[in-house]
């Protein structure tokens, strides 16, 4: 883990320099970027829970970011409650595993139009931030949608946030997978172009009726 950890520059100040890490969890904020990265993800958790209440209920424990960048969904989720698996995709324009690292969470790289390893478990919440414009020019929608049904266990629930343009797309191809659905605006207000999604994958019984559920709310 420590060849993974971002070593401070040479020309950095004796006081950081000389700076011992904190325990966990005082190292997710221990750096004032990364505060700032937690406060903006905090007010997006926050929103996310007035649509689904049941994300502090232990309901969710396995879950995944499948574009984690400074691990703020995580951070701002922590609990003992669950564990985030933060994904960094190997394509994105900025490489932050290390930071993911530095903050005392645990994280791996992915090709998302690649097969992800589901050993030795599957998840109960994915949340998928800018993860179908980052790879809309690398594979299809519809490929990516089909593995993260894969790795969702029944009844779990997908968080899309992504610009409308894109969400309306994936919207029709998860309502033909008979995911419940619900789009939200931005928690700014309907200007901003990027919206938010909410899809539960429901609970199929083989020779028999499924049982559906909805987006919390």
């Amino acid at each position: 883990m420590e060849a993974c950890v971002t070593p401070y520059p040479d020309n950095a100040r004796k006081d950081e320099a000389s700076r011992e890490w904190k325990p966990f969890p005082e190292r997710l904020n221990a750096v004032e970027s990364y505060q700032e990265d937690t406060s903006e993800w905090k007010n997006h958790v926050s929103a996310y829970k007035r649509i689904n209440k049941i994300i502090d209920s232990g309901r969710y424990r396995n879950i995944m970011d499948m574009n984690a960048g400074l691990g703020g969904f995580a951070a701002a989720l922590e609990s003992p409650k669950l564990w985030v698996m933060n994904v960094m995709p190997t394509i994105a324009e900025t490489d932050t595993l290390s930071v993911i690292f530095e903050r005392g969470l645990i994280g791996m790289y992915h090709d998302w139009c690649e097969a992800f390893s589901t050993y030795p478990r599957t998840y109960d919440l994915i949340h998928a931030h800018g993860v179908f414009s980052l790879y809309k020019n690398k594979c299809k929608a519809k490929d990516i949608l089909l593995e993260m049904d894969r790795i969702l266990r029944p009844e779990g629930t997908v968080i899309f946030r992504d610009d409308e343009d894109v969400l309306l797309k994936v919207k029709r191809f998860i309502e033909g997978m008979r995911w419940n659905v619900k789009m939200v605006d931005h928690e700014d207000g309907p200007l901003v172009p990027e919206k938010v999604m909410f899809a539960v994958k429901q609970y199929w019984v083989a020779g028999g009726k499924h049982n559906s559920t909805s987006p919390r709310s």
